[in-house]
């Protein structure tokens, strides 16, 4: 679950403190657990709330830019082939915070924009903006690693 939670975070302690907030939360409601599913499906859901009401309360304390109308872009995948996973989710965790919990929403935890504007309290149009902004940022962070990387670039 903590790596659950370094999707979501800004660093290792903001993701260690919705790591500790989600266990509480999951330690209080244990008793309202049903075995109708996974006992490890229940936990991550309530862990994947506890990182985006986290994100809202940080919202309340700064101000955010939105960003709409920014065109969809494609991804190369023969640059995700080859990377490993490790590097990149560094480089999601460079993505801005909105676009970071869009991106970890969407792409890893299966929402589509509607159920992402509802549980972010946002318009589908923004949800699909910022997941269009953070792929376009991944897109050319992977571009010039896979173009300036020797490693990479003897892999093509």
């Amino acid at each position: 679950m903590y790596g659950v939670c370094l999707g979501y975070a800004k660093d290792r302690d903001e993701a260690k403190d919705i790591l500790q907030e989600g266990f509480i939360k999951v330690f209080t409601n244990l008793k309202k657990y049903t075995t109708d599913g996974s006992f490890e499906g229940w936990i991550r859901r309530i862990i994947v709330n506890t990182a985006i009401d986290h994100y809202r309360k940080s919202i309340n304390e700064h101000h955010s830019v939105n960003i709409e109308n920014v065109p969809d872009i494609e991804t190369d995948c023969s640059i995700l082939e080859a990377m490993g996973a490790k590097e990149l989710i560094v480089l999601i965790h460079k993505l801005p915070e909105g676009a970071r919990i869009i991106f970890n929403l969407y792409v890893v935890e299966g929402y589509t924009h509607k159920e992402i504007a509802e549980i972010m309290d946002i318009s589908e149009g923004t949800s699909k903006s910022q997941l269009s902004r953070g792929k376009q940022l991944l897109q050319g962070w992977l571009s010039k690693i896979y173009f300036t990387n020797p490693i990479i670039e003897t892999l093509k």
